[in-house]
């Protein structure tokens, strides 16, 4: 990482908050300052264990430190603030590095205590404070009044704003892709050796040399018919079935942004109409790749989806009639019945994907995709996913089976290949003033 890039990011971060600033004083409360909280630690409910803690998109935005009560205080015409709480601790390591670069960008005010914080913060003029974060209470206690916590339009010109990267931010988005595709090499060989789920699962973090909590997200290791299941969360420790299909979808982050990739392998044995569909599901979705520029709604790159979709149910006769025939009666989402993909970034369904402007004015999906995350035009350096998926699954296909739509499925074929459960393909995608860099393939390794 350079410390340009950082302190470039920093400069956009800054005048992006002081531009939602300029923009919620128009109306209501006229907050004068930001404070970004990252959170506050919580316990299982009737236990002292601590729940894995992920710190707020926004605090993670200025810097990333996955730590609780770590704040930043932003004042147009001043230098950004990190106050970073250090509580004096035995039980636990409190201890928070400091980078190069923050030095650098912000000023860094070390604490060991939100009393301490309070009394900074009242040096200051509290009365003008708007507080983003997840605890009202501790924005209570400082004194910010009620009306500026948590503004809904500050927080939908922050969250609009989010979608649209900066150099910084796709530097550690390639990085991510990078280091992410080397568990999905490791996850692979295991998978052909005949690992379980949970052997295949281990091989990711070894290569990746991360802990479970340390990932985006839960990683999905599916083999076979659990391949099926869209965000099956199980890793199985014995492989009593030969496992002939595996859908892996996993990611790493590095400086807090997050990969999102999946990839569906097959064994030398496994069903030879769906090794085929495999093929033309991985041309299928590059080809998508190539349809992304600025200025295209995620919606017709939905529908694009979908109607290739229907080429690909006909042309393995997985379906009858004509690919038309399939779009008209949405028989496509029931092979697949998530989006195309979504914003990606800080988190791995990143924020403002339904939003169509600063204001928060929501653009909800289509009628008949009601799980598309993302209804945003394509923008440079936005970044989102592409990931189509085909999957055969028996809670969505079954009442179907003597239904309309159902007379155009071929149901010898659906029930061959139930066992194999389904494929999906994911790339991280980064819109350029052209077309597309694509984040994840440039780094794939070779075979």
């Amino acid at each position: 990482m350079t410390i340009d890039n950082y302190a470039g990011h920093i400069a956009k971060l800054t005048r992006t908050y002081t531009d939602a600033l300029q923009y919620v004083a128009n109306e209501g409360p006229q907050p004068g300052a930001v404070l970004v909280h990252s959170g506050t630690e919580n316990h299982y409910y009737g236990d002292d264990r601590g729940v894995a803690f992920q710190a707020y998109g926004h605090l993670l935005h200025w810097i990333s430190v996955n730590r609780p009560n770590q704040f930043v205080y932003f004042r147009p015409g001043e230098r950004p603030i990190y106050f970073q709480i250090v509580p004096s601790d035995f039980w636990y390591e409190q201890g928070i590095d400091i980078a190069p670069e923050w030095e650098e960008t912000l000023t860094i005010v070390r604490l060991s205590s939100l009393d301490e914080l309070s009394v900074q913060l009242k040096q200051d003029c509290v009365s003008d404070i708007a507080y983003i974060g997840g605890d009202d209470d501790i924005a209570a206690s400082f004194g910010i009044d009620k009306s500026l916590i948590n503004p809904k339009k500050l927080l939908a010109y922050l969250d609009f704003s989010r979608a649209v990267k900066t150099h910084y931010e796709l530097e550690q988005l390639r990085a991510a892709n990078r280091l992410a595709l080397l568990g999905h090499a490791a996850a692979k060989v295991r998978f052909l050796e005949g690992g379980s789920e949970y052997e295949i699962h281990m091989a990711f973090l070894q290569a990746t040399q991360n802990l479970e909590d340390e990932c985006p997200y839960t990683n999905i290791v599916a083999l076979n018919e659990k391949a099926a299941i869209l965000h099956y969360q199980f890793k199985r420790k014995i492989n009593e079935d030969k496992g002939r299909v595996l859908l892996i979808d996993a990611g790493c982050k590095v400086r807090a942004y997050g990969s999102d990739i999946t990839r569906t392998s097959v064994s030398e044995d496994v069903h030879p109409e769906f090794r085929s569909l495999v093929t033309a599901m991985e041309a299928l979705e590059l080809a998508l790749v190539d349809e992304v520029k600025p200025g295209k709604t995620y919606q017709s790159l939905h529908a694009s989806t979908l109607t290739r979709i229907a080429s690909v149910l006909v042309d393995h006769k997985i379906c009858t009639g004509e690919a038309a025939d399939l779009i008209e009666l949405n028989i496509p989402q029931l092979f697949m019945p998530h989006g195309v993909g979504h914003l990606l970034g800080i988190q791995v369904h990143d924020v403002g994907g339904h939003q169509s402007d600063i204001n928060g004015t929501i653009l909800p999906p289509p009628e008949n995709s009601p799980a598309l995350r993302n209804t945003r035009a394509m923008e440079v350096d936005m970044v989102f996913t592409v990931e189509p998926g085909l999957y055969f699954i028996p809670l969505i296909l079954e009442a179907e089976r003597s239904s309309d739509r159902g007379k155009l499925i071929n149901w010898n074929a659906v029930d061959e290949l139930y066992p194999c459960g389904g494929i999906r393909i994911e790339d991280n995608i980064r819109v350029t003033s052209d077309g597309a860099e694509n984040l994840t393939r440039q780094f794939e390794l070779k075979e």
